[in-house]
């Protein structure tokens, strides 16, 4: 019988608890900001508008962001690219495509899944590029 030694199942826990996290931070992210809310309003001309108000959208971007950030630069740059995007899309699943008359949620769900895809690569770019090199071998040792 072998063994793994400590330090690799270390690294292991501790990918496996990032992953975890950034992964129920991005689905918290859509029902705390956007998935609770489904009335859509009416401006003086009659137009229908929502069901999301500028500032939920703001959140649940800006939180993320911060939490793409963080992912990107205390554990992999594209780390978060693996792991948000399809806790965000599935979180997102769940609240949309039940009350989807038309059977377009399949179409919605993979614009979601793209939409957070770029941007959690576009962000770990960006962190990835002001990674000193130096920084990145000692934690990924």
């Amino acid at each position: 019988m072998t063994t793994t030694p400590a330090p690799v199942r270390t690294s292991l826990t501790r990918h496996l608890a990032w992953g975890i996290g950034l992964a129920v931070v991005a689905a918290i992210a859509w029902f705390g900001w956007m998935g609770w809310d489904s009335e859509y309003w009416y401006d003086e001309a009659g137009d229908p508008h929502g069901p999301y108000e500028t500032w939920q959208v703001a959140g649940c971007v800006l939180t993320l962001l911060v939490a793409c950030v963080l992912g990107a630069a205390l554990w992999r740059p594209l780390g978060p690219m693996a792991v948000m995007p399809p806790a965000f899309t599935a979180a997102w699943i769940a609240t949309s495509a039940s009350g989807d008359d038309q059977g377009l949620w399949p179409v919605g769900a993979l614009f979601v899944l793209v939409g957070t895809v770029l941007g959690a690569g576009l962000v770990g770019i960006i962190v990835g590029a002001f990674d000193p090199p130096s920084t990145r071998r000692r934690r990924h040792r």
